[in-house]
């Protein structure tokens, strides 16, 4: 005799199961992933707005940014709020300022397969991994200075009426590189070259954002920037009215990376968009967003516009450890040399 109650039980059963699916992925879904970076990178024109899109998708979560100003600002930042930060990643610290960032402690491993990265110098690392990395130049405008400095040199010595906007070291990347790669041409003579160059220092912004403004608002005929920047005019403008500037003694190279927080509060999730960062999902945003160079595979071949780009034949990069134990002596010497306070 057939039991009546299957069916009905059945129906229960399914139920309670789905019931208890919809109660798990809600719990999924209320899951947020905090990530600090830098604002440009979450401006609507940025990569993040992509990147928490494709992430979101495969995560059940909520992605989370909260921005500053650069990419020093956020080790300042963690610092002030130790481990009471909110934050589960960092994103957006340099090769320059993972040391300094690894003293202090709140960092943990991460413990993922970084096989897929390559970077120039072939930078690994088991606390911190690379998600893009570019060359720093000086970007001019053709339009207003037709004989653009080939070198640090004339950089540095050149006429002081055709300005630069340039970054503050204590609080950019940019501004730390330019710092470095001063450092890295001048050696001890880079004092010097700051007193000189001061001249044709229009003024000195917190960030990037802030100096390329300036810049395309025709406010200076150069900025400090990158080798890449070109390409975003070149693609998203249709124009090849900026360039920059390929110096003879060398580029000084930026790679950006990420790290999980020791206290973080979703470490699993945290995790998870490590590994995604160098996955083609996150790595498509890479180039024609944050106009950076990938440091992975991407589904679709480079821009035609990043080919006709600056090469450097020569790269300098400094150790993390000797960034980190002359940043603060480096940086006096600049104030001193630039009468910045």
């Amino acid at each position: 005799m057939p039991n009546r109650s299957t069916p009905f039980l059945s129906r229960m059963a399914l139920a309670a199961g789905a019931a208890l699916f919809i109660a798990s992925s809600a719990h999924a879904a209320d899951k947020t992933l905090t990530i600090y970076t830098y604002e440009s990178f979450i401006s609507e024109w940025g990569p993040g707005p992509k990147v928490k899109e494709a992430f979101e998708k495969t995560c059940e979560c909520t992605v989370e940014f909260v921005g500053v100003a650069d990419g020093v600002a956020l080790l300042s930042r963690l610092k002030l709020e130790g481990e009471s930060t909110k934050a589960d990643l960092v994103l957006g610290l340099d090769t320059n300022l993972v040391d300094e960032a690894r003293q202090t402690g709140m960092f943990a491993p991460h413990g993922i397969d970084t096989s897929a990265v390559k970077v120039p110098g072939d930078f690994k690392d088991d606390v911190f991994v690379p998600y893009d990395y570019g060359h720093f130049a000086v970007v001019y405008d053709t339009e207003t200075l037709k004989n653009p400095p080939k070198s640090m040199k004339e950089l540095v010595e050149g006429d002081p009426a055709q300005k630069i906007v340039i970054e503050d070291p204590r609080t950019s990347t940019p501004g730390l590189g330019l710092l470095l790669w001063v450092k890295s041409i001048y050696g001890d003579k880079a004092p010097e070259a700051w007193a000189k160059l001061k001249d044709r220092v229009l003024t000195v912004t917190p960030g990037w954002s802030e100096a390329y403004g300036l810049f395309t608002k025709g406010e200076a005929p150069m900025v400090l920037s990158y080798t890449t920047s070109p390409a975003y005019h070149m693609v998203a403008e249709d124009t090849s009215r900026y360039q920059a500037a390929s110096f003879s003694e060398g580029h000084y190279i930026q790679i950006e990376v990420a790290g999980l927080v020791k206290s973080a509060h979703e470490p699993g999730l945290a995790k998870q968009f490590l590994s995604f960062m160098i996955s083609p999902g996150f790595q498509d945003a890479i180039p024609t967003n944050n106009w950076m160079m990938p440091v992975a595979a991407t589904s679709e071949p480079l821009p035609d516009a990043f080919g006709k780009l600056v090469n450097p034949q020569k790269t300098f990069l400094m150790s993390p450890e000797e960034v980190a134990a002359n940043r603060k002596a480096w940086i006096d010497e600049w104030l001193a040399a630039m009468s910045v306070r």
